[in-house]
Formats: structure tokens, C-alpha cells, sequence
């Protein structure tokens, strides 16, 4: 072995893979870190919501959407932009980069106004 410089697909070695994968993994990893305050904090809040005698149907269905899309759409943000990348023809890691820098881009969002609500909730 050469040391991850093999070939395995077409014009593709082990080590661009690994890196590839690598690099999705670690930007799902902390995005996952950096929704876990919002999407604790905003599930604990529809629960109650949701639970409390009078709430509506409707109000017990949309819970719990909200807090799926809150957690979806980054992913589904940052598979958007790896798709366009591919379709510009690039390589799968020149793809991977903006799509693992969208994914935290838009984990940060969630998070950044979490912490503006709980710095002015006084």
C-alpha cells in the first residue's frame, strides 16, 4: 500500500474519500452540538404547550413540525448546496466544503437567536 494515494474509483483515492467523509461527519457532529440548546429548550416549551388542557389539534400537530424543521433544515440547506456544487461539476470534497460550512452556518442561526432571547427575556 502506498498509504491512501490508491486509486478506488475513477480519479478518486482512499484519502480524498476518508477526508471527504471526515468532513461531513465532523460539520454534522458540531451542528447537531449547536442545535441541541434550541432544540431542548423549544421541545421542553411545546410539550407543555402541547399538553396543557385547551390547547387545539392544531397546536399539538405544529409542536412538533417546528421542531423537526428546526432541526432538518440545516441539513436539507446544506444538501442543497453540495448538489448545486455538484453539478458545477466539481469534486465531491470542493463540493463538500460550502455544504459543511452551510450546515454550521445555519446551526449558528438557531443558536445565535436562542441566546438573543434568553440575554433579553429579563
Amino acid at each position: 500500500m502506498d498509504g491512501g494515494t490508491t486509486r478506488v474509483g475513477p480519479g478518486r483515492g482512499r484519502g480524498e474519500r476518508l477526508t471527504e467523509g471526515l468532513t461531513v461527519a465532523v460539520s454534522a457532529a458540531l451542528a447537531l452540538v449547536l442545535l441541541a440548546g434550541p432544540v431542548i429548550v423549544f421541545s421542553m416549551s411545546s410539550w407543555h404547550s402541547a399538553t396543557e388542557p385547551g390547547t387545539t389539534a392544531f397546536s399539538r400537530f405544529v409542536a412538533p413540525v417546528v421542531l423537526l424543521s428546526l432541526v432538518a433544515l440545516p441539513f436539507v440547506s446544506a444538501g442543497v448546496v453540495f448538489r448545486s456544487g455538484r453539478r458545477k461539476n466539481k469534486e465531491r470534497l470542493g463540493a463538500a466544503v460550502p455544504a459543511a460550512l452551510t450546515l454550521l452556518g445555519s446551526s449558528v442561526v438557531p443558536l445565535a437567536a436562542f441566546c438573543l432571547l434568553l440575554v433579553h427575556a429579563n
